[in-house]
């Protein structure tokens, strides 16, 4: 029996693929990942009645924790389930390794230099480049309404951020060097999952694809290290306190499955419907605040959530209309008339 409402139907059959199988864990090992950062890097260790304790302050030091893990397990993975035949170059993972680094180091240091506002509206807006990258990269052509549902999603969403997301009261003026610095991380990040992207036409696995990216990730992130001097200060840092020592490995374990689940979205439907969860991940951030805390959120926030879901109705709408039309299209033999 045909739904009365294809629209709807094509609503639910998206989130399932999509939002409601895979992606969903990806969201919650994702939001677990930000809760458990913020346990790691707000809070001291080691704290007496007599001791305030010590903070851990170096970030890139969990980011090769991170990288670690998920090279062990996409090693693994490899070794005892049975994969195609890797025919991809290995040195090309180091591109979106490298661009991963320039994106992560781009993204930092223009928090210094631009608005919170802007930084919103930059992250919410990646959608659009992301697919004028996939054009140069991988040579992928949009529909006109591909890129309207993505303008619509990248305006409510940053409707709802603006106006749900409280602006941090040291939030820095924008220059033209913080301005500089967001292009560029919106160019590497916008690169970065393209690359992947075309990197599956050798029809590798998404864990094939994990374990050569993680791979050069390691020695760009274990060289920065080295030369700062903080790989062995870190790895101090672990052995006085095992409490962190188990968070971090907790933060790595949330980071490796999240990758999974984005190798496979990646894999399975492009860059940019990856990034279009991506985008909104930062809105179910907030508004999961919202519900935890008792945040209200504003009648600007709402109508931003209402034209996010209307590009989404609009986007699978579109599509099925799209699947249906290329089935019409497929000439079928008539049946032979009995006499």
């Amino acid at each position: 029996m045909r739904p009365a409402m294809p629209a709807l139907w094509y609503l639910a059959t998206f989130w399932y693929n999509t939002l409601g199988g895979r992606t969903t864990w990806r969201q919650v090992s994702y939001l677990t990942w930000g809760v458990l950062q913020e346990r790691v890097m707000t809070r001291s260790y080691g704290a007496t009645a007599t001791s305030q304790g010590e903070r851990f302050t170096d970030s890139q030091f969990l980011v090769l924790m991170n990288r670690v893990l998920a090279l062990i397990v996409a090693g693994f993975s490899c070794i005892l389930c049975k994969q195609p035949r890797h025919g991809a170059p290995m040195y090309r993972y180091s591109f979106a390794s490298l661009s991963n680094v320039l994106s992560s180091w781009c993204q930092y240091e223009a928090l210094k230099f631009v608005s919170f506002p802007t930084q919103v509206l930059a992250k919410a807006s990646k959608v659009i480049p992301v697919m004028l990258m996939g054009k140069l990269v991988s040579r992928r052509s949009y529909e006109h309404w591909e890129y309207l549902t993505a303008g619509l999603i990248s305006i409510g969403v940053s409707m709802f951020l603006l106006s749900s997301g409280p602006e941090p009261r040291s939030s820095p003026a924008t220059t033209l060097s913080g301005l500089i610095l967001l292009a560029g991380y919106i160019a590497f990040d916008s690169f970065t999952s393209n690359w992947q992207d075309a990197l599956f036409a050798y029809k590798m696995s998404s864990v094939q694809m994990m374990f050569g990216v993680n791979f050069f990730s390691c020695l760009f992130t274990i060289g920065s290290l080295l030369e700062q001097g903080a790989l062995l200060e870190g790895t101090r840092f672990m052995g006085r306190h095992s409490e962190f020592a188990a968070h971090a490995l907790l933060l790595s374990v949330c980071s490796a499955c999240g990758q999974l689940f984005i190798f496979y979205t990646i894999g399975q439907f492009g860059a940019a419907v990856f990034t279009i969860i991506m985008t909104l991940r930062q809105a179910f951030a907030i508004l999961l605040s919202c519900l935890l805390y008792g945040h209200t959120v504003t009648v600007v926030g709402g109508m931003g959530v209402a034209v996010v879901f209307a590009a989404l109705l609009l986007r699978v709408y579109a599509r099925g209309r799209l699947k249906q039309r290329g089935k019409k299209a497929v000439p079928v033999e008539s049946p032979v008339q009995k006499v």
